[in-house]
Formats: structure tokens, sequence, C-alpha cells
């Protein structure tokens, strides 16, 4: 599934299932909630904290996706083309990191 066709089939399911979008404050907040699950996640799973019980059954997977839904979400509602916004972004990147990662002694 491409960026657009991600675009259209959230617009679709927001239209069919969900009836609206939220507003974009929040979905805003909704997106930071999702973030935050990812966080724990990745706290507990690469990092030092230990999971709770209630934590077992997790999917770093499903909450990712969250994140890229609500993502969408955000993108739908302010006119953002993510296929051209992730091409411009990727276009900035590569112009301004061209030598800084190459020449940064820490990533060796």
């Amino acid at each position: 599934m491409t960026l657009q066709q991600a675009q259209a089939t959230v617009d679709e399911w927001i239209r069919t299932t969900g009836v609206r979008y939220f507003n974009e404050l929040t979905n805003t907040a909704i997106l930071m909630e999702e973030v935050g699950e990812v966080a724990r996640i990745m706290a507990r799973r690469y990092g030092e904290q230990s999971f709770k019980a209630s934590d077992r059954d997790v999917n770093l997977a499903d909450e990712m996706a969250d994140v890229l839904f609500v993502l969408i979400c955000l993108a739908n509602q302010t006119g953002v083309d993510l296929t051209q916004a992730l091409a411009q972004n990727l276009a900035k990147k590569t112009q301004r990191d061209a030598d800084r990662h190459q020449q940064n002694p820490k990533l060796r």
C-alpha cells in the first residue's frame, strides 16, 4: 500500500465506520497518546524497564500502526499529501546531511 492509498483508505474508513474525523486538536492529543504507548513498549523491550504482567501481550507493530493511522488522519484533515511531504523531506535531509553522517565518528 502506498502512502497515497493509505490516506485514501483511512479517509474512507473514517467516513464509513468512524462517522467523522475528530478535530485536529483531539487527533493531536490522540497521536501523543499513541506515541507514548510505542515509547512504553520500547523502554521495556529495548530499554532497562521491565514489563508488568499487564504489558505482556503488547504488540509493537499494532501500536506503531495506531501512530500511523492518527498521523494519516491529521494529514488528511490538514491537506498534507504524505507522499509529497516525505519526498521533499528526504530531499532536504539528503542535501543537508550529505556529509554530516559520513563524517560523524560516533556512527562508526
